[in-house]
C-alpha cells in the first residue's frame, strides 16, 4: 500500500538532501521547476482528451472543482476570522515591494497562464486525435509522471536552499498559528466535501491538501486517482489564489491573518508581493513562514492520504 508513496517521496526526500551553494545552479534548478510544472499541465491536458465523453467528463470536473471550493472557502474564512479576533497581529503602512504587481489583473496574469496550458493540453490532444495519432493519452500520462519524479528532486532541493532556518520557522508564533488553521480547516471541509463529490474519506482529504499549492497538488492527485479529479484539484487551488488576490487589499487591516492564511501556500510567492504592498513589511516573514509550512507539508500528506 505505502510502496507507491515511497515511489513518490524519494525524490522529494533526495532532493531536500542536496545543498546548493552557488546562484546560478539554484537560479536554473528555479527554471527547472517552472519549466515541469508547464509541462506536466500541458501533458495533463493531454491526458484528459483519451477519456470517453471528454466534454461530460470536463463538465463533471469543473462541478467537482467548485463544489469543492465552495465548502472548502466559508470553513477557511470562519476559521482565519476566529484567529484573526484573537490575534494581537495588525498589518501596517509601508513602500511598495519592487516589482511587485501593479494591478490585481497583472498579479493573476501568471495563474492564468497556467490555467491557458491545460487548455492548451486539451486542444493539442484534440488535434493529435483528429489526425489519427494513436495513444496520444497513454504516451501522455507515462511521461507526465517520469516528469513528476524530476519536479518533486527538484522542489526538495528548492525548500532545502530556501534560505529559512527551521527556527526562524518554528519561532515565528503567528506563521505557525495561520499555518496550522489553514491545514486543519481545510482538511475539514475536505471531510465534509468527501460524499458531496462521491469520494472516499481519504481521497476528500487529499483534494483539500493543496493548500493552495495548484500545481502541485493537480500534478499528484492526477498522477494517483486520474486526470478528472486531478484537473478539480488544480482548479480548486487555482480559484483560491485568484480569489486571495482580490481578498487580500480588502481585509489585511481588518484581519490580517485571514489576508495572509487565505492564500495558503502561495503566500511564500505568488500572493507576497500583494501582502506586502497592502499590509506592510511586518507581514513579509509571517506570510513566508505560514506559506512554507503549508508547502513543506502538502506533498507529503496528499501522497500519504492517497495511499490510505
Amino acid at each position: 500500500m505505502f510502496s507507491g508513496l515511497l515511489l513518490i517521496l524519494l525524490p522529494l526526500i533526495l532532493g531536500y538532501l542536496v545543498p546548493v551553494r552557488r546562484e546560478t545552479v539554484m537560479q536554473a534548478i528555479n527554471r527547472a521547476v517552472n519549466g515541469s510544472i508547464y509541462a506536466i499541465l500541458a501533458l495533463m491536458g493531454v491526458s484528459l482528451t483519451g477519456l470517453d465523453d471528454l466534454g461530460g467528463q470536463l463538465a463533471r470536473m469543473g462541478g467537482q472543482a467548485l463544489a469543492l471550493f465552495a465548502v472548502i472557502t466559508p470553513v477557511n474564512l470562519l476559521a482565519l476570522y476566529a484567529l484573526s479576533r484573537r490575534s494581537v497581529l495588525h498589518a501596517g503602512d509601508s513602500p511598495r515591494l519592487a516589482g511587485a504587481p501593479t494591478s490585481k489583473l497583472a498579479a493573476m496574469a501568471g495563474s492564468l497562464a497556467l490555467a491557458g496550458v491545460v487548455i492548451a493540453g486539451i486542444l493539442a490532444g484534440l488535434v493529435l486525435a483528429r489526425l489519427g495519432v494513436e495513444g496520444t493519452a497513454q504516451h501522455a500520462e507515462m511521461l507526465a509522471e517520469w516528469v513528476l519524479y524530476a519536479l518533486l528532486a527538484l522542489i526538495g532541493c528548492q525548500l532545502r536552499n530556501s534560505g529559512m532556518p527551521l527556527r526562524q520557522i518554528l519561532l515565528n508564533r503567528h506563521g505557525l498559528a495561520i499555518a496550522l488553521t489553514v491545514a486543519a480547516s481545510s482538511l475539514a471541509a475536505g471531510l465534509l466535501a468527501a460524499p458531496l463529490l462521491d469520494l472516499h474519506w481519504n481521497e476528500g482529504l487529499a483534494m483539500a491538501a493543496g493548500f493552495g499549492w495548484y500545481s502541485l497538488s493537480g500534478i499528484l492527485i492526477g498522477d494517483q486517482l486520474g486526470p478528472v479529479l486531478g484537473g478539480a484539484a488544480f482548479f480548486n487551488d487555482l480559484a483560491r489564489e485568484l480569489t486571495a488576490f482580490l481578498l487580500i487589499p480588502l481585509v489585511i487591516h481588518r484581519a490580517t491573518p485571514l489576508a495572509i492564511g487565505y492564500g495558503g501556500a502561495t503566500s511564500m510567492d505568488f500572493t507576497l508581493p500583494v501582502i506586502q504592498q497592502h499590509g506592510g513589511v511586518a507581514c513579509v516573514p509571517i506570510a513566508v513562514v505560514s506559506g512554507f509550512l503549508l508547502s513543506l507539508l502538502s506533498p507529503p500528506l496528499i501522497l500519504f492520504l492517497l495511499s490510505l
